[in-house]
């Protein structure tokens, strides 16, 4: 995974989450009860957070890459896949098992930060 395909997908991945976090506040809010609403809105809120993470890594491996930074991108994308991905999933569907997927994302998020705190480390 190069600069440009990270930076790719984090653009493409924060039309997504606008269009989603939208899509919840205007078109779900009245179709889901409220608890499923809040699921789908948490998968919203880690890819917008992990959205701008792979947008920093695709920056930082523009100017030093390092297989950390390549790393931490592809567990970051996976994890927006995963986690976020299943929670929009159970919201929508109400299929309960959707919801063990949820913990494999959130292992590749935090899989995906340390690679970054160990570039962080190597870099300096």
């Amino acid at each position: 995974m190069h600069s440009r395909n990270i930076l790719f997908f984090a653009a493409l991945s924060g039309v997504v989450m606008v269009a989603l976090g939208a899509f919840a506040a205007h078109g779900l809010k009245s179709q889901l009860p409220p608890y499923l609403l809040d699921v789908f809105n948490t998968g919203v809120q880690y890819q917008a957070w992990h959205t701008l993470a792979l947008l920093g890594c695709g920056l930082w491996a523009r100017i030093m890459p390092t297989k950390a930074v390549l790393y931490a991108a592809l567990f970051f994308a996976a994890g927006i896949l995963l986690f976020s991905g299943s929670l929009y999933a159970l919201a929508l569907t109400g299929i309960k098992w959707f919801g063990p997927i949820t913990p494999l994302g959130g292992i590749c998020f935090i899989i995906g930060w340390v690679a970054l705190a160990m570039a962080a480390w190597r870099s300096a």
